[in-house]
């Protein structure tokens, strides 16, 4: 009885299944669809990923431009606070201010560049004098006659310095 069992069982595991040309064709069909599927997944995940990176570059670009228009206020600004004067309290007004406005550009991700004492980079920089001082360093910037800012990588105004020789 059991050997019959085996035998019953080992002929069934034997069998070849055999598809009606109706079922190939609903499993081509099958498969057909959920390769499309798959791929119009694939294409909508990348359609996300490059509308978000158009939005943020979009943001920056519009930031940067809003930013560097108001580079000239705060230039003013810090020329303001470091004027003399007779009134102090005149003069702690506009110091806060530039803080204050020094604050908002940190806050947008705004750095201001570095320059005195480092090495002159064409790609943060812009030289607009040369001077000799054995003191310096071969192409060290010695002053900065105005600063520079960038946003993250990008440059929104370059530092205007003099360079050593």
């Amino acid at each position: 009885m059991e050997e019959e069992k085996k035998e019953i069982e080992e002929n069934k595991k034997q069998e070849v299944v055999i598809e009606t040309p109706e079922e190939t064709k609903l499993k081509q069909e099958l498969e057909e669809t959920t390769d499309r599927l798959k791929r119009l997944m694939a294409e909508f995940d990348n359609f996300k990923k490059r509308n978000s990176k158009e939005r943020e570059n979009m943001y920056n670009m519009i930031l940067s431009d809003i930013i560097s228009a108001f580079l000239p206020v705060m230039d003013n600004l810090e020329k303001a606070a470091s004027a003399t004067t007779q009134d102090e309290n005149y003069k702690q007004g506009i110091e806060l201010v530039v803080k204050q406005f020094s604050d908002v550009l940190i806050a947008n991700g705004v750095e201001v560049i570095q320059t005195v004492g480092k090495k002159f980079d064409p790609e943060l920089h812009e030289a607009v004098s040369s001077v000799s001082d054995e003191n310096l360093g071969v192409q060290e910037i010695k002053e900065e006659f105005r600063r520079g800012y960038k946003i993250k990588d990008k440059v929104i105004r370059h530092a205007m310095v003099s360079v050593a020789n």
